[in-house]
């Protein structure tokens, strides 16, 4: 009896990478999308890097001729160097992976293999520290019964919570369909150079998109204390208040929804307070900065309280780290959705 061959994967997916000064990194991030069956094509756009970043992609080629390098002699920020990418792509299916960032083998095969009722769909994130990246894969179930995310589950949970690991949900990295952000004429918000994920993910849902989100299939995220998701710039953080305004303008969102957007807008706006506290105290002294805070009532519970954890973390001697330190799960467990249907 002759032996049926599985059928090969489909080259479907194009994998879209903005980098700058990134030559540390960028080298493993191509390699571990050039390795997935699934990747029809590898859209690297350099945003104008300092470093080598442009040679190390160059040497990560594996000659198949997926790999497209796209080298901006401005730099232009995230949004617009993925946008720049998205048009130059044409796979069916976009994949966004951070420059830092990588991909266990089998990582997008395990995720498509889900059930295709979805627009956008994501796989729990695998969260690593350094050297911990050797030991991620331990943390790969494949995707289970997939779950969906509303506009409003969303929006609430990219309200960070004091004291806890960052667990915001604007950190995904969904397979989109190319189509359905034609359709919508959905594009990266290039007024963003913070919170990008979360503004395009909130206007694709707010216009429909089924967003499936699954176990962990191997998407590998390297928690840097200087990524510029950790930076909060006063101007970014206005942006972002700026974005949840016009959304919350916009006619037929649900009830809960508008409530999560406003809850999300009050809490931003407590960070740009503080910011703005930073600010004054860094231009004009300690008096400018108190008359700044005597100005912000709603936000003086906010910045203080972090202020005092700030000084105290100065007080108390770091702990030694610890050398056991495992993988985490940017969701874990306990988020729970609504089933995809």
């Amino acid at each position: 009896m002759r032996r049926l061959q599985a059928p090969s994967p489909v080259p479907e997916v194009c994998v879209i990478i903005a980098a700058r000064d990134a030559a540390d990194t960028i080298a493993t991030a191509i390699a571990s999308a050039l390795r997935q069956p699934e990747v029809a094509e590898v859209i690297l756009v350099d945003d104008a890097s300092a470093d080598r970043t442009g040679a190390a992609a160059a040497a990560a080629d594996d000659g198949s001729g997926r790999l497209k390098l796209i080298r901006l002699s401005v730099n232009v920020g995230p949004a617009a160097a993925r946008n720049r990418a998205i048009a130059a792509a044409t796979a069916p299916l976009l994949c966004i992976l951070d420059a830092d960032d990588h991909f266990v083998d089998g990582r997008l095969g395990r995720l498509l293999s889900a059930p295709r009722t979805w627009d956008l769909i994501a796989d729990d994130i695998i969260m690593v520290r350094g050297r911990e990246a050797g030991s991620a894969a331990g943390l790969v179930t494949g995707p289970g019964r997939p779950q969906r995310l509303t506009l409003a589950t969303f929006v609430a949970g990219n309200i960070p919570r004091p004291g806890a690991y960052r667990r915001e949900l604007g950190f995904l990295k969904p397979v989109m369909r190319r189509g359905f952000l034609e359709r919508q004429g959905l594009r990266y918000d290039v007024r963003l150079r913070l919170g990008e994920d979360y503004a395009l993910y909130v206007e694709a849902l707010a216009a429909g998109a089924v967003f499936a989100v699954t176990a962990p299939c191997g998407y590998v995220a390297v928690e840097r204390a200087n990524s510029l998701s950790a930076q909060h710039r006063t101007d970014d953080l206005a942006a972002i208040l700026a974005f949840d305004d016009a959304m919350l303008d916009r006619p037929g969102l649900t009830p809960d929804a508008r409530a999560a957007l406003r809850a999300h807008r009050t809490a931003t706006a407590k960070r740009w307070q503080h910011r703005r506290v930073l600010d004054r105290r860094r231009a004009q002294g300690y008096a400018a900065a108190v008359r700044e805070l005597l100005g912000t009532p709603m936000a003086w519970r906010h910045i203080l309280s972090v202020t005092l954890a700030a000084k105290l973390a100065r007080l108390v001697p770091a702990a030694a780290p610890d050398p056991e330190i495992r993988p985490r799960l940017l969701l874990g467990p306990e988020r729970r959705l609504e089933p995809v249907r």
